[in-house]
Parts: C-alpha cells; sequence; structure tokens
C-alpha cells in the first residue's frame, strides 16, 4: 500500500496576500476563514495516497493551522518553500461563476495512483473537480452576498437622506461617496445636465454642470473636451447602460488618453442619472489602475444610480413643493387683501335693500363689485377683469381704484368710466381690458343714472303688488360703448331710469351665464332670468340677501361639481316699498 506523503516542514507563517499582490482579480484567499477547504485537501490526500493540496492564483500553497488559541486558521506558502514537493500532474481550477474564466485558486494533484481500484485516479480527479466547483458555487454565492451587503448599506445611506430631506447637492455627495467605496475606485464626479437641457446636445460638455468631485484636479474637471469621443460614454450612459473602460491607455474610445494618464487615471465606469427615462446627468467613476470590472460592479452601480437619481428626483420635487407653497401663502394673502378690497358692509340708506356675492375661481380674481355711498346716493359698481390669477388681481386693483379715485370729484357717470379708460390704456397692454357697469341711485327721486364699459346689461324688474313678475316686466341696462382699457378716444354714453318701489336690479359678470354643468351645457342669460322672476314669484318680498342666495342655488344645481372655470359676481339692489 503506497502512504501518502508525509507532512513537509514549513517555515514561519508569512500573512496573506493583498489585493495589489496577488495576481489581477480576486483570489481563493479573499474567501478562506478556518481552512476548512485546505484540511479537507489534505484528508483526501491521506485517504487516497496522493499528493493533493489547495493553492491560491499566486501558485502559493495554503495549509490549514491551529493557533495557539485553539481556532483553526490557514496560512500560505511559496512552493519553493517546501522541499521535495512531488511534482504536480493535474490541475483543477477554481472559477468563479460569474468570472471571465481567471481561477481564483487550484487543486493540484501529484504524479502517482491512489491506493484504491484501478479507475480510482480518474474518479479522483472527478471527485476535485466536483469539489472545485462546489467551492467556486460557495465563493460566487459570497462575492454576491458581499456585494449585496454593499448596495443595501449604499442604498440604505441613500434613503435615510430622502428621509431627512436632503438638497441636491447633498444627496449626489452621498451617493459619489457611496459608490467609491463600495466598487474600491479612487476618483470621481457627478455632473447633472443643465435646466435647459434636454439630454447630451453640446461637443464640449457646455450643457453638464458639475455637482460634486472627489480626488480630481479642477484642470480634469473643467477640461473642455470629453473624455470619449463624440461623447459616447455620456450618450450611451444616460440612455440607461452601464459604460466601462477597464484600460483608458488603451481604449480606442478615449479621446484623452494623455491626460487621463497625466491625471493618474487607469480604468473608468459612467452611469447615467436617470429617473423615468428622463436624463438628470451621469456618474463618473475611475481608478487609478487598469481594473476589471465584473457583473456585480455593473449591478451594484446600477442600484446605486437608480437610488440617487430616485433622491434627487424627489429632493428636487419637496424643493418644488417648498416654493410652491411659498407662492401659495403669498397668495393666501394676497387673496385677503383682494378680498378686503370688497365692501365689507353695504351703506346704511332707508329706502334700498342691497346684497353682493363674490365666487373666485382660483384664490385671486379678477371680477369685483363696489357700493360708494356719495352723499346720500347709492354708487353700484361691477367689473370683470380679462383673464384670471395675479394678473387679472392686480388689473382689477388699478380699475378699481380709478374708479374710486374720480367718482368723487366727477358728477357725470359717462366722463367717469371715461376716465377709467384712458388710465387702463396708459397703463396696460392691448390684450389687458375689463368690462365694467357704474351706475348712482338718488334714492329720494328713485333715479338710476348709469353708464356701461362692455358690461353684461345687469337686469331691472318691476315686481307688481298683486301678481308674480313676468318677462314683460324685466328691462335691461345697456346704454355706455365698449370694454375699458382697449381705445383712449373711446365716448361713452350715459342713460337714467326710473325705479318704483319693489323694484329690483340684479347686476352680474359672465361667470354667472358662462357656468357651465358636466355636459358643457351653460347656464345663460335664458335661465338667469327665470332663475330671477321664479324667486320673485315665490317670494316677492324677499330681501336682497336672500334673492341673492336664491339665485346661486338654482345655478349651482344646474351646474352641480363641475370645475369652476370663471370668477363669478352677483349685485341684487332692491327698493324698498310697500310689503303688504
Amino acid at each position: 500500500m503506497t502512504q501518502p506523503p508525509a507532512a513537509p516542514t514549513l517555515p514561519a507563517p508569512a500573512a496573506p496576500p493583498t489585493r495589489d499582490e496577488s495576481v489581477r482579480g480576486r483570489s481563493i484567499t479573499d474567501f478562506l476563514t478556518d481552512g476548512s477547504l485546505a484540511a479537507l485537501c489534505t484528508e483526501l490526500a491521506r485517504l487516497t495516497g496522493v499528493h493533493i493540496e489547495l493553492r491560491d492564483n499566486a501558485g502559493r500553497r495554503i495549509v490549514r493551522r491551529v493557533a495557539d488559541n485553539g481556532q483553526p486558521g490557514w496560512e500560505f506558502l511559496p512552493l519553493n518553500a517546501v522541499k521535495g514537493s512531488p511534482s504536480t500532474a493535474a490541475s483543477i481550477p477554481l472559477v468563479l461563476a460569474e468570472s471571465d474564466g481567471r481561477p481564483i485558486g487550484e487543486i493540484a494533484v501529484a504524479d502517482g495512483q491512489p491506493h484504491l481500484s484501478g479507475d480510482a485516479r480518474e474518479r479522483l480527479e472527478s471527485v476535485l473537480r466536483l469539489l472545485a466547483g462546489t467551492a467556486g458555487e460557495l465563493c460566487q454565492h459570497e462575492v454576491e452576498l458581499r456585494h449585496r451587503v454593499k448596495e443595501v448599506a449604499a442604498l440604505s445611506r441613500m434613503s435615510s437622506l430622502l428621509v431627512r430631506a436632503a438638497g441636491p447637492d447633498r444627496v449626489l455627495e452621498v451617493a459619489l461617496e457611496s459608490a467609491l467605496e463600495v466598487l474600491g475606485l479612487d476618483a470621481g464626479a457627478v455632473y447633472l445636465l443643465k435646466e435647459d437641457a434636454d439630454g447630451v446636445t453640446s461637443d464640449n460638455e457646455a450643457d453638464l454642470v458639475v455637482k460634486a468631485n472627489r480626488n480630481l484636479s479642477r484642470k480634469w474637471i473643467d477640461f473642455p473636451r470629453p473624455l470619449s469621443k463624440d461623447r459616447l460614454f455620456d450618450k450611451l450612459a444616460m440612455s440607461g447602460q452601464i459604460v466601462v473602460s477597464e484600460d483608458l491607455s488603451n481604449d480606442d474610445r478615449i479621446s484623452l488618453a494623455e491626460e487621463a494618464r497625466a491625471e493618474g487615471l487607469g480604468a473608468a465606469i459612467h452611469a447615467g442619472l436617470v429617473f423615468k427615462s428622463r436624463a438628470l446627468g451621469v456618474m463618473r467613476l475611475y481608478a487609478r489602475t487598469p481594473r476589471t470590472f465584473d457583473e456585480a460592479d455593473r449591478r451594484l452601480l446600477a442600484s446605486l444610480v437608480q437610488q440617487a437619481s430616485v433622491a434627487l428626483e424627489q429632493s428636487r420635487l419637496l424643493r418644488f413643493e417648498q416654493e410652491e407653497q411659498r407662492v401659495q401663502r403669498q397668495l393666501q394673502l394676497a387673496s385677503d387683501v383682494q378680498r378686503r378690497m370688497l365692501p365689507r358692509s353695504v351703506p346704511s340708506i332707508r329706502s334700498l335693500d342691497m346684497a353682493a356675492r363674490y365666487i373666485p375661481s382660483f384664490e385671486l380674481g379678477g371680477d369685483f363689485y363696489d357700493f360708494v355711498d356719495l352723499s346720500g346716493h347709492l354708487g353700484v359698481a361691477v367689473g370683470d377683469v380679462v383673464g384670471k390669477g395675479i394678473a387679472a388681481a392686480l388689473l382689477m386693483a388699478s380699475v378699481r381704484a380709478s374708479l374710486r379715485a374720480h367718482v368723487q370729484e366727477v358728477y357725470d357717470l359717462d366722463e367717469v368710466v371715461s376716465r377709467v379708460n384712458v388710465a387702463l390704456c396708459n397703463d396696460t397692454r392691448d390684450n389687458e381690458f375689463a368690462s365694467l357697469w357704474y351706475g348712482v341711485i338718488d334714492p329720494v327721486k328713485l333715479r338710476l343714472t348709469y353708464c356701461s364699459g362692455g358690461h353684461e346689461p345687469p337686469l331691472v324688474v318691476r315686481v307688481p303688488q298683486h301678481r308674480a313678475p313676468t318677462s314683460a316686466d324685466m328691462d335691461e341696462l345697456s346704454v355706455g360703448g365698449m370694454v375699458v382699457g382697449v381705445d383712449p378716444s373711446q365716448r361713452y354714453q350715459r342713460a337714467v331710469f326710473d325705479l318704483r318701489p319693489r323694484d329690483v336690479l340684479v347686476a352680474y359678470t359672465d361667470g354667472m351665464t358662462d357656468a357651465t354643468n358636466f355636459t358643457g351645457e351653460k347656464f345663460g342669460k335664458k335661465r338667469l332670468r327665470a332663475s330671477v322672476l321664479k324667486a320673485l314669484s315665490e317670494k316677492p318680498n324677499g330681501t336682497a340677501a336672500e334673492l341673492v342666495e336664491r339665485i346661486l342655488w338654482d345655478m349651482r344645481q344646474f351646474t352641480g361639481l363641475a370645475q369652476r372655470t370663471d370668477d363669478k359676481t352677483l349685485v341684487v339692489v332692491r327698493v324698498l316699498g310697500d310689503r303688504s
């Protein structure tokens, strides 16, 4: 029986190799813990009588050793450190599943026949190949686990930024630091596309702004020419690909090979920051020496840039939300100011009852109404500025201020409207104008003098005492001219209408008649007139406030929950009289 080889005499233990000391790539020594694999090879040698040993990818023998504290471990020895080591007849490589075929180590089998059956040699090598495959799979799982741990740690760090609502610059700094750390790289930078850039649009990177930088010189960062020809790397990265150059000095796609050597860069991996197919920027990472990037590296970087893109977009959305909240606060303040411009109360005039409602479609609107006490007479104004929102609100304030400024010193209503028109023409553009109706009621003579500047004609309903009013009892007040703010030479006319006790004046803006239901049908003048007559028929002696609410109720019943598209203003003035 052939005896197994005697254990060789070993010199003092040496330290395990570092990554730089080993052959390019991973080594089996990256995965050893207690030396079990080396011990298994030794036991197989004793069983079979054939010398079997474990070697790393630099050709060094790996043996199991037990430390002084009794804990098992391992150490390695160069082959020439063991005298009389048998020659190797077979070498079974240990290979990772994801690698390019480079072994991480080997199981070496010496010459000689095992002291077993005739085909024992073949069966032994078959067993060792299975062992090598199993070891490779376990090492592969270990690699993937390590990558996952790194990936989870990096993504957890990125997620914490989302929780803290960190700004975009901090998000990108952490993303860059995490990518360099988990991939074991030396330098990098993150660039964002400018706000007005739609992808890669220039030949000299003028569409990019650097947001984070680690271990790269300002000269390299500011260099006007791109690293790759025709900016191929940026285009591919921003299309969602991971772009790799394992050796910048020998890559035909590189246009800055000399500059990269001067900067001390040997390899590069680029990934785009992309959110929902929209390119945001690019992350560029570098190694100081040529390097291989395996599939796990690519997956890890893809996960990082994806999370960074989400975090970046989230931080932008938070910034926009904060800006929107600030604008909303300003709009709310402006809305409060605008509402204070409307009459807080109506003048107290014994023979008149008045009420009004203003319903803006947005926080700010372009409608307005006003009641003006003119030494016992009542001025009534209703206006509608073109447009909506802030611009309409500012224009509305200008029209109201101009009207208020003139009504106290100008007696003729047509002259008042004419001056408002000239002032608005001087201060606005051609597409900025307003409709305006202004009337003055003498409560003693019950005489209404009015002038319209292109506004919807108000209605006057004569309410008989002993029957319900009909359309024959309704008049429109349309005398005046065109809208104000268009033609400074426009001349306006005024008219007089004699009121009677129980008469009702209804003034409104076109938001009332233009209100639509879900089918797009308008409320219209016909329904508005019918609503007024119905309200006065059911409650002939109703107050002005009751009439306002009833008319608005009819309109809401018609429109339902359809979206409001225009401001709505309704003013009712009732001449008091015999209510018996």
